[in-house]
């Protein structure tokens, strides 16, 4: 733990406050570099750094695009499946129908002939 001394009192920093510290001096002495280019040596920074920041955009927007591209085909497939999912509840509802349908038909078929054998016990 480092001390500040002044002339009225002392402080004890925290070691929160010298990694602050070590921050802040890291800062400035990055940021003294920069100044230190001649303006060719600016420019030529400045161009790299163009050139890495297209570099990392690029490869963002890549990925965005990749990403669209894949959403848009489970949009697609979702679609599709949903079509189909359709297509096998009509074809359920319709089969069901059939089945209704086939079952009055045999239950009135029973049905007469339970009275023909009711007419033939009768006499």
């Amino acid at each position: 733990m480092s001390v500040i001394r002044s002339e009225r009192n002392t402080v004890e920093l925290t070691p929160m406050s010298e990694v602050e510290g070590e921050i802040r001096e890291f800062v400035r002495r990055d940021v003294s570099s920069f100044r230190r280019f001649p303006e060719a040596g600016g420019e030529v920074f400045v161009s790299n750094l163009n050139s890495i920041v297209q570099r990392v955009a690029g490869t963002s927007v890549a990925e965005i695009d990749n990403l669209i591209t894949e959403l848009e085909q489970l949009r697609a497939h979702l679609h599709l499946e949903g079509q189909r999912v359709q297509r096998e509840v009509v074809a359920y509802a319709q089969m069901s129908q059939a089945a209704m349908r086939s079952t009055k038909i045999i239950v009135e078929s029973m049905s007469h002939f339970k009275h023909i054998d009711d007419g033939d016990r009768l006499s």
